[in-house]
């Protein structure tokens, strides 16, 4: 008797503890409720994903300053990205490749490191990797070779691009910032933005303090690198970059401990 009064009572703790947690649940807005007659949203599923995009996340991640020791600089690649994200815009390709190209970039290069003579044919190889799994008509291989000024051969990124794919092993499928800033945009609005995105501000404020910087950087003039200033600048992207907002005080004051350290060092 003793024994089933303690398993009934372990029984009654678990339903009391299943019956508040899910009364808690009732609090959080349903964000894809509205979502359930539209199949490509996959609202049945899109948890789901998301954790499993999470995962990806992690297991193909990039290292931080993976770079330190290697032939080429952190200015070497920001001046190579700054010209992919110019090659992007004159080729009017997805913002989705353009993420990607980053992504396979930092990826190859963590594991496989070059010289500063071969790093532009990392780079277009990257993008030409980037459209063959992103876009409906990819640029040709000789489109890239002329994008370089012919510097190099449609045989040297041909040989290039099996490099890549042997490195990366055929793995493509790492989550971009675009498909998370999707979702964060679709919850923005809920008071449960947390129990969406995961992260608290704990998590984001030292990310935000790197954005901080770096739009303060461009507004002022302390940078060179514009591309992708002057992409988001026209019309089809709403003139984002020019938003008054990106010079207030705002954005100045949470970018203000970085800029004090850099400047300290300069």
């Amino acid at each position: 008797l003793a024994l089933l009064w303690e398993s009934t009572d372990v029984s009654m703790k678990e339903n009391e503890l299943c019956q508040a947690f899910s009364e808690a649940l009732l609090t959080v807005h349903d964000v894809d409720e509205q979502d359930a007659d539209l199949p490509q949203l996959c609202s049945e599923y899109v948890k789901e994903i998301y954790k499993y995009l999470h995962v990806l996340e992690v297991q193909q991640s990039v290292r931080a300053n993976y770079m330190q020791g290697y032939e080429i600089t952190d200015r070497m690649r920001a001046l190579l990205i700054d010209w992919l994200v110019q090659v992007h815009s004159r080729f009017q390709l997805l913002q989705e490749t353009l993420y990607l190209t980053v992504a396979i970039l930092d990826r190859f290069l963590q594991v496989q490191p070059v010289s500063r003579r071969k790093l532009q044919l990392v780079g277009v190889t990257a993008m030409l990797v980037a459209c063959k799994y992103e876009e409906m008509y990819a640029p040709e291989v000789g489109d890239f070779a002329y994008i370089t000024d012919n510097a190099f051969t449609k045989s040297q990124i041909l040989q290039m691009e099996q490099l890549v794919l042997e490195t990366l092993k055929f793995q493509l499928g790492r989550p971009l910032p675009l498909h998370f800033l999707r979702r964060a945009s679709k919850v923005a609005n809920s008071p449960t933005q947390q129990h969406y995105s995961t992260y608290d501000e704990a998590h984001l404020k030292p990310i935000m303090q790197h954005i901080a910087k770096n739009v303060v950087n461009v507004t002022e003039g302390k940078t060179k690198f514009l591309a992708v200033k002057n992409k988001y600048s026209g019309s089809k992207l709403m003139n984002i970059s020019l938003i008054p907002q990106l010079k207030s005080a705002l954005v100045k004051k949470m970018a203000s401990p970085l800029r004090g350290r850099s400047q300290r060092s300069v």
